[in-house]
């Protein structure tokens, strides 16, 4: 719709005119260009759209400066070495201004074209798995004229150096298997071994070693044990007791009769008793125990401790 008018391709849809619509846009838009003009100062001007393939190779060789009806492209040597780049050559970029443009070639673009080809490409670089080197050109001859060498795509870059896009490890058995006595080299030039390794195992962290007579780290639970310990053995020691009773040395079943009578003693009288004890790392000590139960060669107190009667030294009723 234009100034309240309906333009000839709506009127072409309201019609229900698909194929009269197309050709009326088509009619309205500028036609696309197959040349350029390209001026002494190194830049193309385009008159109008360009077609898709020439549009294409400006793109490519030259950057755009301004765009609009007319767009200006601008030749510079980074543009052209992007073209190059690209894989075209000077002979290339030559004929495509010799024929699209609508202008005569200025000298100036010729020479750049020229000069940048020139340097282009005389370092090259590229990717490659592995390698083969022998002094013995013959041999690298024999080896390009082997099935190998088909079958691993070698490139010969120089009369002695082979290059392959499979690994080396690849390369050599292959190598091996038609006759051949490859060697790995590392980055020294010395002979390596590049067979797979077995896998070891990563070593179990060790807790650090103690320094001999570095004490051990206590726990608070271990802490408060051996305080009370402690304090059991000071209240002990500070008891009135009466006559104490010893474990003969000897030992022998009839040895604690004497201990077992005083603890039972204790045990009816509900008294408490003052022991001797030994335990099990041979830490002699003293406790206060008031027994709940003496049997089973073992003594029960009532603070839930459990005493072998084989391990009392000594025992007496403490005096109140």
């Amino acid at each position: 719709i234009g100034l309240g008018g309906l333009t000839t391709a709506t009127r072409a849809l309201l019609a229900e005119d698909r194929p009269g619509a197309v050709e009326a846009m088509l009619d309205a838009l500028p036609r696309p260009v197959d040349h350029v003009l390209v001026q002494a100062d190194l830049t193309v001007v385009a008159p109008g759209p360009l077609e898709a393939e020439l549009a294409i190779e400006m793109t490519a060789v030259a950057d755009v400066e301004s765009a609009g009806h007319a767009t200006v492209y601008r030749i510079t040597e980074t543009s052209v070495r992007r073209a190059l780049d690209t894989g075209r050559t000077a002979g290339e970029l030559h004929q495509l201004f010799a024929a699209k443009s609508a202008t005569p070639v200025p000298q100036s673009l010729s020479y750049l074209i020229d000069d940048v080809a020139r340097r282009h490409g005389r370092l090259r670089g590229g990717a490659a798995e592995s390698f083969l080197r022998c002094d013995d050109a013959s041999l690298l001859a024999e080896v390009m004229g082997s099935s190998v060498a088909a079958n691993y795509g070698f490139r010969m870059i120089a009369p002695t150096v082979l290059i392959s896009s499979y690994p080396l490890a690849d390369v050599l058995d292959a190598l091996r298997a038609a006759g051949f006595a490859p060697a790995a080299e590392g980055p020294d030039g010395r002979v390596m071994d590049i067979r797979p390794s077995g896998r070891r195992l990563p070593a179990k962290a060790r807790a650090a070693r103690r320094a001999p007579g570095e004490p051990a780290g206590l726990s608070d639970d271990q802490v408060g044990k051996i305080v009370a310990h402690v304090r059991a053995g000071d209240a002990a020691s500070a008891r009135r007791r009466g006559e104490t009773v010893r474990a003969p040395q000897g030992g022998g079943a009839g040895d604690t009769s004497a201990t077992l009578a005083l603890l039972s003693r204790a045990t009816v009288e509900r008294r408490e008793v003052w022991i001797g004890f030994v335990d099990s790392r041979g830490t002699a000590s003293q406790r206060v125990v008031r027994p709940l139960r003496v049997g089973g060669g073992v003594l029960e107190g009532t603070d839930n401790e459990r005493y072998p009667l084989h391990r009392i030294t000594s025992a007496a009723l403490v005096e109140d």
